[in-house]
């Protein structure tokens, strides 16, 4: 980074230093020495200074003779002589100048539009001038019967026609500017057509298809004309190599960037700004040549680092991708570094990449960093802009601050697809998934076009996290007449859906029928087995994966490890989770560890889990924790380990705002029956203000949801549920149900324990599914707690009982229970 910390003498500033050194023949050559070690041309900057004193001073032929002994001309050179021949009305030699130049800017472009426009003398018969300054207009056309594109291919059109009716069809420069108008309009076919029939072609007529190409992502067309440029001996220019690189970064084809800029230093063209902010764009977007090896995305930002520090000159699109490219690796300090280099360079500063920047305060849930770069875009007026207000809203819906994203949201004028996805989807970060779905609704009410991929995969959350199934199937429905059923995001959305819906073989379906899959379809199926208690399925779909030769990744494993955790598959879970570092070189996280742990406490190898837990890299945390206290809860055993569990729960910080933990030691206390240290907890719970969570559960039927409460009788006053539920007492007792006074919490009476007991959430939602769903459809209820023991156990019977399949959600996983069977094999 040595090169971050120098000063860079700008092309446009020499003249001025030279200037002001007339009369110091050693400051000159100090200058001219300074110039050459940075890369700058000595003798051009020089030529470009006499050019434009003699055109100030209206010698334009001494000008124009000088221009041609030039060696090595620049933009600069080709634009100022275009000029001078403008201000001295010499607008012929301007155009032929302008025709004979096979690279032009924008600049070059303005300079001859506006002297045809403040012409005196009109010609009545358009020339070909005119016609070129005319498409240089189109994809940027509003007019003819259509809107937007469609309106620019019509111009585009007309003027052809126009063209080839004055007879300039074969005009190379006309033929040039109709392929890049085409190209511009989406008219590939047209441009490609108009491209084949030159006979003779330059660097301008390639460049212009190439370019078409890359911006519609014809990547393979790319290369073949890039190619069949360099078979025909044709020089590339910056707009060559811009192009092509841009291609190289839409294949994500590391070798072959490389091989490309190996060629742009070959031919010279390491100085040139235009095609090194190329080289930075595919550096900084690459991930390396192994997508599973985690410092191959800082190996290519590391190369991007080393060409920025080589740039002769740097912009602020230089700038711009190499913060872009450190924050998509969460390089905070790379960041903040360049943004305060950038800062310090430019006057404007509404060219900072505000949202950028935006993504690291998010990343980092820094609200106050994110507040300053707000701050800043108001100042410079950057925060009107469309894509920095969606930035913004990110930020504020990703540090957890809804109400400051709802705000910028309410002020902008201007609102695209992106706009409203960001917002749903910050709802549905923070749990506000019934507010995601009002947002999808006024998003189509507000006339929005179809959704797209990130809308529906954000609805579709929303709408698994609340476990509607049938508002799930309504959208599905729209997914396929909106077209995306094909789109692997999408589909992978709609696989999460159902599968957080208890329907598994709807979940199989879709996953099945996807055109496309990739690693994130592939892990969320694996997590759709394990959250459903299918370890064997999930086993079975890990190794399809790796058949299909794809490299499983740190989710993959998390996923699978929670699927035989789940299921009890300890020695399978062992086994993977020792290949992690030896057959995938991935180095386990701490959840992966947290995951081994639960796997093992939940069948009782409690000595081993503390044995895994002396042998981590990392300090356990409050999940892990949680988990081995629960398994202790479970197993009642080793009680030194559940004390210790505790003390460290207790002393977490974190801990102190959350209930769950005191909830799971009261438990433990009150199985065996130290009902003395159960008041002590609950007293500790009081002192800090805590509440255990109210159980509830709930069932959708008919497309409304019904909510039951623990120890809600209402229902029970309906005459059916209340001889349902005295008959399902009566033959669960046949059955041999035993209850499981354990399971409360009350210093009661055994009998009064027992009685609660019959009252849980899950048990009225049962019972209320029983009288008022079709029989033998599948029961589905969810619940916003962990299901106890003596539930557990019940509805086993109850399926016994009633021959129907009753599927349950609780805070932890899915239990599918059928024929006095759990889906869990008792491992939850």
């Amino acid at each position: 980074m040595k090169r971050l910390k120098q000063m860079t003498l700008h092309v446009f500033s020499v003249p001025f230093f030279r200037r002001s050194l007339h009369n110091s023949s050693d400051g000159l050559r100090h200058v001219d020495a300074h110039l050459i070690k940075t890369g700058f041309d000595p003798r051009t900057c020089n030529a470009n200074n006499r050019i434009e004193i003699f055109l100030q001073t209206g010698r334009i032929f001494e000008a124009r003779k000088l221009f041609d002994e030039m060696p090595l001309k620049n933009m600069f050179t080709l634009n100022k002589m275009i000029s001078g021949y403008v201000k001295t009305d010499r607008l012929d030699d301007a155009c032929q100048l302008f025709e004979e130049s096979p690279d032009r800017t924008t600049v070059t472009w303005t300079i001859l539009i506006t002297a045809h426009s403040n012409r005196k003398q009109v010609s009545a018969k358009p020339d070909h001038v005119t016609f070129a300054a005319l498409l240089g207009g189109c994809g940027c056309f509003p007019g003819g019967s259509g809107e937007g594109e469609d309106g620019s291919r019509l111009v585009a059109v007309q003027v052809h026609a126009q063209i080839l009716k004055l007879g300039f069809g074969s005009t190379l420069m006309l033929v040039n500017t109709l392929v890049d108008a085409y190209c511009k309009c989406g008219f590939l076919s047209s441009a490609r057509c108009l491209f084949d029939a030159v006979s003779l072609k330059d660097p301008v007529t390639f460049n212009a298809m190439l370019t078409g190409c890359c911006n519609h992502r014809m990547y393979g067309h790319v290369f073949d004309l890039f190619l069949e440029m360099h078979r025909s001996s044709m020089k590339p220019s910056h707009f060559t190599f811009s192009g092509v690189l841009a291609a190289a970064t839409g294949t994500s084809d590391t070798r072959l960037g490389r091989q490309i800029h190996c060629f742009v230093l070959k031919v010279n063209f390491g100085w040139n700004v235009f095609v090194n902010n190329a080289l930075l764009d595919l550096y900084s977007k690459f991930v390396g040549d192994d997508a599973d090896d985690s410092s191959a995305g800082s190996t290519t930002m590391a190369e991007a680092t080393k060409v920025f520090a080589e740039m002769e000159e740097v912009d602020c699109v230089s700038y711009n991708i190499m913060i872009s490219g450190f924050a998509r690796k969460e390089a905070r300090f790379e960041c903040v570094f360049l943004l305060r280099e950038l800062w310090e360079r430019t006057s404007d500063l509404k060219l900072l990449p505000f949202a950028s920047v935006l993504t690291i305060a998010s990343g980092e849930g820094d609200v106050e960093m994110g507040k300053q770069i707000h701050a800043i875009a108001i100042l410079t007026n950057a925060a009107s802009d469309l894509l920095v207000a969606n930035a913004l809203i990110d930020m504020y819906s990703k540090c957890g601050d809804l109400d400051s994203a709802g705000v910028i949201f309410e002020k902008m004028n201007e609102r695209n697809a992106v706009t409203w996805t960001t917002m749903m989807s910050g709802f549905v970060r923070n749990g506000f998934y019934e507010k995601a779905l009002q947002f999808f609704v006024d998003m189509r009410s507000s006339g929005m076009s179809v959704p797209d991929r990130a809308t529906f995969s954000t609805v579709l959350r929303a709408t698994a996290n609340l476990a509607s199934l049938g508002l799930g199937k309504q959208l599905h429905s729209y997914v396929i007449r909106s077209g995306h059923t094909a789109n692997v995001f999408t589909g992978s959305a709609l696989l999460d859906m159902y599968a957080k819906c208890g329907c598994m073989n709807d979940a199989d379906q879709v996953f099945a029928e996807m055109p496309e899959r990739n690693i994130v379809s592939w892990n969320s199926m694996i997590s759709a087995y394990a959250q459903n208690g299918q370890g064997k399925a999930a086993l079975r779909c890990f190794q399809q994966l790796i058949r299909c030769g794809l490299h499983p990744d740190l989710v993959s494993f998390l996923n699978i490890l929670t699927a035989c955790s789940h299921s009890g598959q300890v020695e399978d879970g062992l086994r993977l989770f020792e290949s992690m570092t030896k057959l995938y070189n991935l180095n386990p996280r701490r959840e992966h560890y947290a995951c081994v742990v639960d796997m093992l406490g939940r069948v009782g190898r409690l000595d081993e889990a503390e044995r895994m837990i002396k042998l981590m890299p990392f300090e356990a945390d409050e999940m892990l924790w949680s988990s081995v206290l629960n398994s202790c809860r479970i197993h009642r055993s080793n009680s030194s380990l559940s004390k210790l569990a505790a003390e460290k729960l207790f002393s977490m910080d974190s801990i102190k705002d959350s209930a769950a933990s005191y909830i799971m030691m009261a438990n433990i206390h009150a199985a065996e029956g130290q009902w003395e240290d159960v008041g002590r907890v609950k007293k500790s719970m009081r002192d800090r203000g805590l509440k255990k969570n109210a159980a509830y559960s709930w069932v959708e039927i008919k497309q409304k949801i019904y909510t039951f409460s623990a120890n809600d009788r209402n229902y029970l006053q309906v005459e059916e549920m209340k001889q349902l539920f005295e008959e399902l007492k009566k033959k669960m007792a046949e059955e041999g149900y035993q209850p499981d006074s354990s399971c409360s919490l009350r210093n009661e009476e055994e009998d009064v324990k027992v009685e609660s007991l019959m009252y849980h959430s899950e048990r009225m939602a049962i019972i209320f599914s029983l009288v008022y769903t079709p029989t033998n459809s599948p029961i589905r209820v969810m619940k916003n707690l962990r299901v106890c023991l003596d539930c557990h156990a019940a509805i086993k019977i109850i399926t016994k009982i009633v021959q129907r399949e009753i599927i349950v959600r609780d805070s932890s996983r899915f239990h599918h229970f059928r024929d006095g069977v759990c889906s869990c094999g008792d491992y939850w």
